[in-house]
């Protein structure tokens, strides 16, 4: 999603509050499990759909390295041209497909498609052949403003949706005919699935592995992630600019320090997840911006190009855990923010990722000393 540049927007109407009754949310993970299960023989074709102006880090690179790690589907990245695709907030990838050689070597089409949030939600290459992948019986998956490209695509109308907080009003306004579901993480409606903030591309990508592999080999990705549920559950409530939090919000984009240039010192085999995890939340603080450090492109451990140059002299690092499995790298993360530039400034990343914490890992984390 891009930064939140028009603060002072409404996120659209008073939500009700959430009631998160646990037979409910179980019934309601597995009916969207069951909506996701494979209709044709032999093994899936999933597709991360990017535009190579700018897609959104996280949405992108989680998505794409869980499916390849549960090793359950053949997953590529997809853009409308072969090469760069830009990263928002940060970092770069390299696109070995386009959409026409897609087409070409898959004449019947993706079973999966997945979109993140794009720079420009109505490019008309991106979104025609979105469609015609729909017609063709893709599943379609928005992921956070994802949602945008797929209503562009005319796949939200008449239907149940989600998306990330910022985006209902304008998703309610474009759509009139579509049904916004509040407190819930992911909702599929005749095969379109849609999520809430960038975080949700958790616990929607391990319901997908389910769908296709079973919950035995859910359990099994999510227990290398360090991740131990994807139910739907969610409190909507608590993401939004109400006037306390939009003064605060104001504030902190108004108020000037030095931009600090980071590196973040990669090698071939470096974790996806915990890269793009932990380059998303230090991103957003709008303190830093990050650039990938090697001498060249490296490998990610999914397969993925990653584009990186030399660290400049003057470029902090930014603190990566290793001991760590991926998924708490954000809490990680957001915790080494905290003691960096206050907790107003990580209460500001969360609301932009739309993440509410995890309970279980908790909030402690070693102190952060940079370079």
């Amino acid at each position: 999603m891009a930064a939140l540049a028009l603060a002072g927007c409404s996120a659209g109407a008073k939500l009700p509050p959430s009631q998160d009754d646990p037979a409910l949310l179980e019934h309601e993970q597995q009916v969207f499990v069951d909506a996701l299960k494979p209709r044709r023989a032999g093994r899936p074709v999933v597709v991360v759909l990017a535009l190579n102006e700018g897609t959104e880090t996280t949405d992108l690179l989680l998505p794409h390295a869980v499916l390849q790690r549960a090793g359950v589907a053949d997953v590529q990245v997809v853009a409308p041209r072969r090469g760069p695709v830009g990263l928002y907030p940060a970092l770069e990838i390299e696109a070995t497909q386009d959409l026409a050689g897609f087409d070409r070597t898959y004449p019947s089409g993706a079973d999966y498609v997945i979109v993140p949030a794009m720079h420009t939600d109505d490019d008309p290459t991106v979104t025609t052949w979105l469609r015609r992948q729909a017609e063709q019986g893709a599943r379609v998956i928005g992921i956070c403003s994802g949602a945008r490209v797929v209503g562009r695509a005319g796949l939200l109308d008449g239907r149940r949706f989600t998306g990330h907080w910022y985006d209902r009003g304008k998703l309610r306004r474009r759509h009139p005919g579509a049904t916004y579901v509040p407190h819930r993480r992911y909702v599929i409606d005749h095969g379109v699935a849609t999520t809430t903030g960038i975080t949700a591309s958790v616990p929607t990508s391990l319901a997908l592995v389910e769908a296709i592999g079973g919950r035995e080999k859910a359990r099994a990705v999510a227990a290398l992630l360090g991740v131990t549920s994807w139910s739907p559950a969610h409190d909507s409530t608590s993401f939004g600019l109400d006037a306390p939090r939009m003064w605060r919000y104001l504030l902190n984009k108004a108020r000037f320090w030095g931009h600090e240039r980071w590196s973040v010192e990669v090698q071939d085999g470096v974790d996806d997840i915990a890269l793009a995890l932990a380059v998303d939340a230090w991103s957003r603080t709008g303190r830093v911006s990050v650039e990938a450090s090697a001498a060249n492109a490296v490998t990610l451990r999914s397969g993925l190009r990653l584009s990186a140059r030399p660290a400049g002299r003057l470029t902090q690092r930014l603190p990566l855990a290793p001991d760590l499995a991926p998924a708490a790298q954000l809490d990680r993360s957001l915790c080494e923010i905290a003691e960096r530039y206050g907790a107003s400034r990580r209460d500001r990343v969360m609301l932009e990722m739309e993440y509410a914490g995890d309970p279980v890992r908790g909030s402690t984390c070693e102190p952060s000393t940079g370079d």
